[in-house]
């Protein structure tokens, strides 16, 4: 039997089914309309589907619904979700909203919605559970909660956007990258820019590094210089100098000056290498560690949390310094080979010497052949005097040979045929253009 009142913020996550049990997707957000003398009517879910795709799920194919899963006829139509006029997504706009008591006894902030069958397919707003104003200044002090029912409150003009947005962003904290920016992404223009405000610069890098470019550069013009350039420090890289290669020079200039020198180094060096070569697709910030190292010391680096899973995939060994451009490159050792030897192995005794190691100026397409032919999924990339520079991982060259809007794609995604997935212009490793291009 379906459960008669249910909280919006608990549903967030839920598995959705159909009659014969299979999964269909996750609950994302509630769908409601507002109404004149009647509360906001549930026309619908917002349901992720296998793909990352957000599909519309009419309240009339739901049978049933509790805080633990979602029933549906099985009917689900799998074109992509887009919001209509006076539609309103509860966890997305809703919660964090401003309201006043109707009473005069003042002003409380949503925290959640309680929706309530009337019958079967007709669900509607039933409560809100609000929270009053801290009357304490203590920094630990919280205001009391309470529950009102529509009746009882109207919303604010002003709708207190920053508290909404960090009241949205709360329930997105165990969300990864890729469903962080999809959820994102999917918000109106207006609200996706207060998140992105509100979001710490390490998540929101991560963020933006799994979305379009052209999300991308909406999301940092709207950032005020100086927090645009931390956002720049916290991303890797070769997606940092891939976002600055879509800005004009002056803006890209002005960025790279208020990043930290270190990371405006690595940029400046990326930017300077023509985008479809292994030095404009590479990373620079590989795993590196001398011959006399041994096997517990690089396992110890590759099992960091922060470290992405191809990067982790091998270790180079080159002769000091040990921070690109290293000293001379002598080979790798892959992940899987150090797990077959005790830890006080030396990485000198079991490096791989067989692999050809990609010069800068090598192009994307022998760096495609080359990882497929050796079955790797990275490549460490040399400068002409055959010091490191960087590596090459399979999710640079996935990026460079599909289309610049793989992510928003419904269909099958054919391979790319230009030769540059970037239009950034080359530039010389002090910021000015390079020549030729």
């Amino acid at each position: 039997m379906s459960t008669t009142r249910v909280f919006v913020a608990r549903l967030a996550g839920c598995t959705v089914f159909d009659p014969a049990g299979d999964r269909v997707g996750k609950v994302r957000d509630v769908l409601v309309v507002y109404r004149k003398n009647d509360p906001p009517r549930v026309v619908g879910l917002v349901v992720e589907i296998p793909g990352k795709r957000r599909v519309f799920v009419s309240i009339g194919r739901v049978t049933s619904i509790s805080a633990g899963q979602v029933i549906t006829t099985g009917l689900i139509n799998v074109r992509r979700f887009q919001q209509r006029g006076g539609e309103v997504r509860v966890i997305a706009e809703m919660l964090g909203r401003k309201v006043i008591f109707h009473d005069g006894s003042g002003e409380a902030t949503i925290e959640d919605v309680a929706i309530e069958s009337q019958g079967p397919g007709d669900w509607s707003v039933n409560q809100y559970f609000v929270r009053r104003p801290k009357t304490s200044a203590s920094p630990f002090a919280r205001g009391i909660t309470t529950f009102a029912s529509w009746r009882e409150i109207r919303e604010k003009d002003d709708d207190g956007e920053a508290q909404s947005a960090e009241r949205l962003i709360a329930t997105y904290t165990d969300l990864k990258p890729a469903d962080l920016a999809n959820t994102m992404l999917d918000l109106p223009g207006e609200r996706l820019l207060e998140v992105a405000g509100e979001l710490s610069d390490d998540r929101l890098a991560d963020a933006l590094e799994e979305m379009p470019e052209t999300s991308q550069i909406q999301i940092l013009a709207s950032l005020s210089d100086k927090r645009a350039a931390d956002v720049l420090d916290h991303m890797q890289p070769d997606d940092a100098a891939d976002l600055i290669g879509q800005m004009s020079e002056e803006r890209g200039e002005q960025l790279l000056d208020l990043m930290e020198p270190e990371e405006a180094e690595d940029v400046r060096l990326l930017l300077s290498f023509a985008p479809d070569t292994a030095g404009g697709l590479m990373t620079t910030e590989p795993i590196i560690l001398s011959a006399d190292s041994t096997v517990a010391e690089a396992l110890a680096l590759v099992r960091k949390a922060e470290l992405a899973p191809a990067l982790g995939a091998a270790v180079c060994i080159t002769l000091p310094p040990y921070e690109p451009p290293t000293g001379r490159y002598l080979g790798i050792v892959h992940f899987q080979k150090m797990l077959r030897y005790p830890p006080h192995e030396r990485l000198g005794t079991i490096m791989d010497q067989s692999l050809e190691p990609l010069t800068t100026d090598s192009s994307a397409a022998r760096v495609a052949r080359t990882l497929a032919s050796y079955d790797l999924v990275s490549v460490p990339v040399v400068d002409d005097n055959h010091r490191l520079v960087g590596m090459v991982t399979i999710d640079d060259v996935l990026d460079f040979l599909l289309p610049d809007d793989w992510r928003t794609q419904e269909s099958d995604i054919p391979v790319r045929r230009s030769t540059s997935r970037f239009h950034h212009t080359p530039r010389n490793t002090n910021g000015t253009p390079r020549e030729g291009r």
